[in-house]
């Protein structure tokens, strides 16, 4: 008996399904020339986001200030878009920055914890925080999270900027970090979701 052959699509879904497809080829493609450092800088809550907006034509390719002029023309090959010149509104092209917490000011309040993307601070509630140096992508995140200022930002770079101050292997260390810390407030989030269903019960 001969096998039944799956139903072809309409040139009309067929047409749809590799516009959708190259899209997300694009824009994974895009993500990866990106620099990682989740800074929220371009407009968008992370990378991919912006690099998917860049896909689906919503947005401009000049966006992302850690990328500077280099990540422009990175995006700008892979688009087919021309290179424009970094958007000011965004920022400016600088020197790659490492966030320092003054531990003698430090409260323990954990909230700069929390919004590190690539979780690269350690420490624990009222006790001090530190930096792990070489996991920080200078984001800028935790800056306006300490409610004492007791962060502060260091130029390490020189005078190298864009990706002259970042590497590959930088950026996908960068990018595996934020995928292991959006999975743990996923995590944490449904635990504390569990936790608020339990005592709800309990009270009936």
């Amino acid at each position: 008996m001969c096998a039944r052959r799956p139903p072809r699509r309409p040139p009309a879904r067929v047409a749809e399904f590799a516009a959708v497809s190259s899209s997300r080829a694009l824009a994974q493609a895009l993500n990866d020339a990106l620099p990682q450092t989740q800074c929220t800088r371009c407009g968008y809550p992370d990378c991919r986001a912006y690099a998917e907006a860049i896909a689906a034509g919503e947005t401009e390719i000049n966006q992302c200030p850690p990328g500077g002029a280099e990540g422009i023309a990175r995006l700008a090959a892979l688009t087919g878009r021309p290179a424009l010149p970094l958007n000011p509104a965004n920022g400016t092209e600088a020197p790659r920055q490492l966030a320092v917490i003054d531990e003698a000011w430090c409260i323990g309040c954990t909230l700069c914890l929390k919004a590190c993307p690539v979780d690269c601070i350690v420490g624990g509630p009222k006790a001090m925080h530190t930096v792990i140096d070489e996991l920080c992508t200078g984001c800028e995140l935790c800056i306006p999270a300490c409610p004492v200022d007791c962060i502060s930002l260091h130029p390490v770079t020189g005078a190298r900027t864009g990706w002259q101050a970042w590497s590959e292997p930088q950026a996908a260390q960068a990018s595996a970090r934020y995928a292991w810390h959006r999975a743990r407030e996923q995590r944490d989030d449904a635990e504390r979701s569990e936790r608020l269903a339990a005592l709800s019960t309990m009270r009936r």
